[in-house]
């Protein structure tokens, strides 16, 4: 355990660093006056340093009258915990005090530390059910939505542009607004798998999107995610260390064959035979299916018109590249369209030859009866998501422990199979029937798991390579999510940490949303400025209102997505979301650079931060060590922590000076760092 005991012995206060700041000028116990040379940070944008007024993000309520139901079921997950702890002599673990309990419960649950109003209301309030409530406050705040959102975005892969040609903003912003509706995860998924039409329309279809033209991978990717099973090996052969065999890959991979991605291939039935040239004539070969636009029938001949007009003012110089970029997004589209699927031509087992047309098949059970006469994609979706498939219930509920409590019952969370025999089984089988108790509400499955007496027990050391299994005597200790580092120092920095959000799907539908069936190339032309525009204005709005010495001052969830490659939340391990599940929590010497001298550290140092006018408003010596731990530790010091802590004040060259120092060594323990 990472705790104040530890935090006690740290020799943290002889910081040779000088940080200049204008904390606490004329106090009462200042010593003298800062020189008026001395250096001092910009000033924050005020858009930051003003707190909102009213709610900053719809969030559906909590049904606290359910609060009973939670705790009893909560204490049955405990006693089942109490019985494997009495099977395998290990000791239950120390429940938290209330200042450890608040500042897990809102980095687990907010993505960040509580702010100083926050830690101390909820310490002073008196009550058995005071737990209780702050959970239930924090999963219908827009920290929630915000935290929930950072860990699905490296699980989907969201970023702005996977590829030229594909625009994912409305996807991204889905995403987010589905959490915030708390949309049950079956259906979540169910919409996943089986959306239609464009992006800008039906944002859903950025799931399928993401593998555009690569079917094994979307298979692989999709049966990872929400079946926790790993059968990407048997794509070329029989998979080595699991039962899945070649022929089943693609038995599997023949039933969501079907999503096609372009206009022409929508209308045109893939195009096997169809020709698509820059006049306005064409030659079908397939049947039309449904499609988005409003005049099917003029949509490939005027694109064909788009195309060429576009193509000459590129050539021409009147327009650069990247509105070809913006054509293909236009025209990316997912339609299903049932087509044949074949065994690859080096197929080299008895029960195929290479090129046998395959025929669809589910890994395990059997697809629900109302989907058998529905398109493969759908029936695939309905067998995924069906609540008889205990797998996919069982794999969340796996997920959902994991991102609670530090280690899946299952490790590593994504290779379900034969040989990997779950921690506690009749743990992981109760979860999976509370999941499908719940319906796949998964915001009240973590409103569960954190109601247990288990998960607020203190943080144990948990070592992946020892030889010695957890034994979930509480939660793993683990070190904050870059996202969560990112989101507390904004905590201690801007009161408004909400001054600019992305846009919402329904925002960008009104400026994208362009029906290319019917429009001439000015008019496409045209709208082409106008989204880059928008998104342009977005940008200045945001660096405008909310920008800080190259900084955004905004929650994580509302910046780029991923961030660049220099950004503090790269740095801190935020993947690149090329693939599942990038981001990294390890400790690299550009981490310990950033926090000692980074903006942001400038930036909570600056006149108008959270920290700073908390500190500034002190009288006394005690009160301003106090603040300065509440606010960064979430607990006043101990008895050596505030001796070194004063000592380290009054040896400065003036008070403000030794504030800063303080504020900047509690930044770079490791306690600020982990969730103890």
């Amino acid at each position: 355990m990472v705790g104040r005991s530890h935090f006690s012995r740290q020799r943290l206060f002889s910081v040779s660093l000088y940080i200049g700041i204008a904390l606490l000028n004329g106090s009462a116990w200042s010593a003298k006056p800062e020189p008026e040379t001395e250096w001092k940070p910009p000033k924050l944008p005020e858009a930051v340093t003003i707190k909102p007024e009213g709610a900053v993000l719809k969030v559906a309520p909590i049904d606290r009258e359910t609060r009973p139901e939670i705790e009893q079921a909560a204490a049955q997950i405990d006693s089942i915990l109490q019985a494997y702890w009495n099977e395998n002599k290990t000791k239950s673990g120390k429940k938290t005090t209330d200042h450890e309990f608040v500042r897990r419960a809102y980095l687990e649950l907010a993505g960040r530390i509580p702010t100083i109003d926050e830690a101390r209301t909820f310490c002073d309030a008196t009550g058995r059910k005071k737990r209780g409530q702050l959970i239930d406050d924090l999963l219908e705040s827009p920290g929630y939505v915000s935290h929930f959102y950072n860990y699905w975005a490296d699980i989907l892969r969201l970023k702005e542009r996977p590829s030229r040609d594909i625009f994912f903003e409305p996807y991204m912003a889905w995403v987010k607004e589905s959490i915030a509706e708390n949309m049950p995860y079956d259906k979540w998924v169910n919409s996943l798998l089986t959306a239609n039409g464009r992006v800008v329309e039906n944002p859903a279809t950025g799931f399928q999107l993401r593998d555009t033209g690569m079917p094994l991978a979307y298979v692989d990717n999709t049966v990872r995610v929400f079946l926790g099973t790993q059968i990407g090996c048997a794509q070329c052969h029989d998979h080595p260390f699991d039962r899945w065999t070649q022929q089943e890959f693609y038995k599997l991979a023949a039933l969501t064959n079907g999503s096609k991605f372009s206009a022409k291939q929508v209308l045109f039935g893939g195009m096997s035979g169809a020709s698509f040239g820059t006049d306005d004539s064409f030659s079908d070969s397939g049947p039309a299916s449904d499609s988005p636009f409003k005049d099917e029938d003029d949509l490939i001949p005027n694109l064909a018109r788009l195309r060429y007009g576009m193509q000459t003012a590129i050539d021409e110089k009147k327009v650069g590249g990247g509105i070809r970029n913006f054509y293909g997004a236009q025209t990316k589209m997912i339609s299903s369209m049932d087509d044949e699927f074949r065994l690859p031509h080096d197929y080299q087992y008895d029960d195929g030859e290479p090129l046998d047309v395959v025929e669809p098949a589910v890994l395990w059970g059997k697809i629900p009866e109302y989907a058998e006469d529905e398109d493969n994609r759908t029936r695939f979706a309905a067998w995924l998501t069906s609540a008889d498939n205990r797998q996919f219930a069982r794999n969340i509920a796996n997920r959902m422990w994991k991102k609670i409590m530090g280690v899946g019952l299952v490790e590593p969370i994504d290779d379900f199979q034969e040989g990997n025999i779950p921690a506690i089984p009749e743990l992981l089988e109760h979860l999976t029937d509370e999941m499908l108790r719940l319906n796949f509400d998964l915001r009240e499955f973590v409103r569960l798991l954190v109601s247990t007496e288990t998960y607020q027990n203190v943080a144990v050391i948990y070592d992946p390579t020892a030889a010695e299994p957890h034994r979930y005597a509480g939660p793993a200790l683990k070190r904050m999510t870059a996202e969560q580092l990112w989101d507390s120092l904004l905590t201690l920095i801007a009161a408004n940490e909400w001054a600019y959000q992305r846009p919402t799907a329904q925002d960008l539908q009104a400026v994208y949303g362009i029906d290319m069936s019917v429009m001439d190339y000015e008019e496409f032309e045209q709208s082409y400025k106008d989204y880059n525009e928008y998104m342009r204005g977005l940008n200045r709005t945001r660096n405008k209102n909310c920008g800080y010495e190259g900084l955004t001052l905004v929650r994580a969830s509302e910046l780029p997505q991923p961030s660049g490659a220099s950004h503090l939340l790269r740095q801190f391990g935020q993947g690149d979301r090329e693939t599942i599940e990038t981001a990294r929590q390890s400790a690299t010497v550009p981490q310990i650079l950033t926090l000692f001298n980074g903006w942001m550290t400038h930036a909570m140092l600056a006149k108008g931060s959270v920290i700073y006018d908390s500190v500034s408003q002190q009288n006394t010596m005690k009160s301003a060590v106090d603040t300065i731990f509440l606010a960064i530790l979430t607990h006043e010091p101990d008895a050596d922590m505030r001796r070194a802590a004063e000592q380290e004040i009054k040896q400065a060259s003036n008070p403000a000076a030794g504030c800063g120092n303080l504020i900047w060594a509690l930044l770079n323990t490791r306690e600020f760092l982990f969730i103890d």
